[in-house]
């Protein structure tokens, strides 16, 4: 019997209606502090060159992915020997605890809260905690815009591509997905100390989301058409506008988002003092509202359901 699959299903469940709970003991914390401890080691072992650092990045990625991954099994396979259900019980709370459905919504939704009491301190820290950029600069549209923005492209990062990992793979798999994912948030910037070794961590997390990023906006296609959106614009600024990024990925679900929304993305953006010229997403149909936030994540909780239902069929064609 397929474990793996009924405990990605419950894991799916519990992870909408809890979330990630305060102060419960999460992986990706411990994924990070590897992350942090080894980059340290390595930069004190190799040499403060440009080389060097790279060297570090690759060196950093390959012994996290592989501790990620190997941990989670080595525990699910000692589970599995004490007996079935505790593995069942066991990989169901690390498929939960991978997926960031419900605490995605959350966070995004205290945004919303801020903006619709009128208190745009309180915004901006509520979107800082989600998003990477300097919020201080922010006005209610911009709050509101990042809140989109970070909900559209982490339906792929935060949601589906672990799911579509954790459906072929199991837990050990979801948690190669995330230690990669997690190098790619600490290390992937184009400023010292990060641009030499976070260049391996950022080429290897956009390999790894190629393809599940793709997926995901089709998933989000699919959710607009069962929410009755314009899907003819998602599909048109699709398109014309997925790789208007830096990233190969990361316009890929923002540009359906914004088709279906009417909204026009993106923009120019300041990160850590430095300012950012990017590109526009999307058309400007209508002005951004922080309505706006509620209906993107809805886009996303139905995408993802979307995607476990197709995910469970191509698994359930496989065990039975």
């Amino acid at each position: 019997m397929n474990w793996s699959f009924y405990a990605l299903v419950l894991g799916f469940c519990i992870d909408l209606l809890l979330g990630d709970p305060h102060g419960f003991p999460h992986p990706v914390v411990l994924i990070g502090k590897l992350t942090d401890a080894l980059g340290r080691l390595f930069r004190a072992l190799l040499p403060k060159t440009k080389s060097g650092e790279i060297a570090a990045g690759a060196l950093l990625w390959v012994f996290t992915a592989a501790v990620s991954t190997a941990i989670p099994a080595l525990l699910l396979i000692f589970a599995q020997k004490i007996s079935v259900w505790l593995r069942l019980a066991l990989e169901s709370i690390m498929c939960w605890q991978i997926l960031a459905t419900k605490s995605l919504r959350d966070e995004s939704m205290k945004v919303y809260a801020a903006l619709q009491t009128g208190s745009l301190s309180d915004a901006q820290r509520a979107v800082s905690m989600i998003v990477g950029r300097d919020t201080e600069r922010l006005d209610e549209k911009g709050v509101a815009r990042a809140a989109v923005e970070t909900v559209a492209e982490n339906t792929s990062d935060g949601v589906i591509a672990p799911l579509l990992f954790l459906a072929i793979g199991g837990a050990p798999l979801g948690f190669f997905y995330k230690a990669v994912n997690t190098m790619d948030s600490m290390l992937g910037y184009t400023e010292p100390p990060y641009k030499n070794i976070g260049l391996v961590p950022a080429k290897m997390d956009d390999f790894f989301n190629f393809l599940p990023a793709r997926l995901s906006a089709l998933f989000l296609l699919a959710a607009g058409f069962f929410l009755r959106l314009d899907v003819k614009n998602g599909w048109r600024i699709f398109r014309r506008d997925r790789y208007k990024h830096a990233s190969p990925n990361s316009a890929q679900t923002e540009s359906v988002c914004a088709g279906l929304l009417g909204l026009r993305l993106a923009g120019d953006a300041w990160y850590h003092g430095v300012l950012h010229k990017k590109e526009f997403i999307g058309d400007a149909v209508r002005e951004i509202e922080y309505a706006d936030i509620p209906h993107t994540c809805r886009l996303m909780e139905l995408a993802a359901i979307l995607a476990l239902i197709v995910c469970c069929a191509v698994k359930a064609c496989f065990i039975f």
